[in-house]
């Protein structure tokens, strides 16, 4: 039977090889940095952007006070990556440590969270979504991954971290 969890959890372990690849990488490695970069992205953010539109809100709902708080955590997380880490990623010249450093720190950032949502979150979900609920959220995500609403928000989220790069000084604070 399908289950979201298990679609998520695999989600983030392709993320986690890409960090992994991506740090493996030198200075020099210009092109395969790049190419790792925009496979991270293409992977991160139809992922966030369907965490934060249906599964977190969906969560959140059931959730119990305490579980709220993961909820809020983990949409701060989110904020974080979207308009502060990945920016300031694609701002630096991806030749430098700046870029060597600022990839680590997001793989790190990215590792935390998949790692707390699959600890905490995911065992609350479970309590709280019945087998078959799960399954549906899984078929949901697929539709709206090959929907024009997902490639919609995608396009418009990596629009604004594209943007908000632009105006980024690399290795200067927020």
């Amino acid at each position: 039977m399908r289950n979201i969890l298990a679609t998520l959890k695999a989600e983030h372990d392709e993320l986690r090889s890409l960090f992994e690849q991506i740090n493996a990488t030198t200075d020099r490695a210009e092109k395969t940095r790049l190419a790792l970069l925009e496979k991270i992205e293409a992977a991160l953010v139809p992922h966030a952007k369907w965490e934060e539109t249906v599964f977190y809100p969906a969560f959140a709902e059931r959730a119990s006070h305490e579980q709220q708080l993961l909820y809020t955590a983990a949409m701060q997380e989110h904020r974080a990556v979207e308009q502060s880490v990945l920016p300031d990623l694609k701002a630096c010249d991806p030749t430098s440590r700046q870029f060597a450093g600022s990839a680590k720190v997001m793989g790190e950032q990215i590792d935390h969270h998949a790692t707390e949502e699959e600890n905490e979150m995911f065992a609350a979900t479970r309590q709280l979504f019945s087998a078959e609920e799960l399954a549906e959220l899984d078929e949901q995500y697929e539709q709206w991954k090959d929907s024009g609403m997902g490639a919609g928000m995608t396009l418009h989220a990596k629009i604004k971290t594209g943007v908000a790069s632009i105006f980024r000084v690399p290795g200067a604070p927020g």
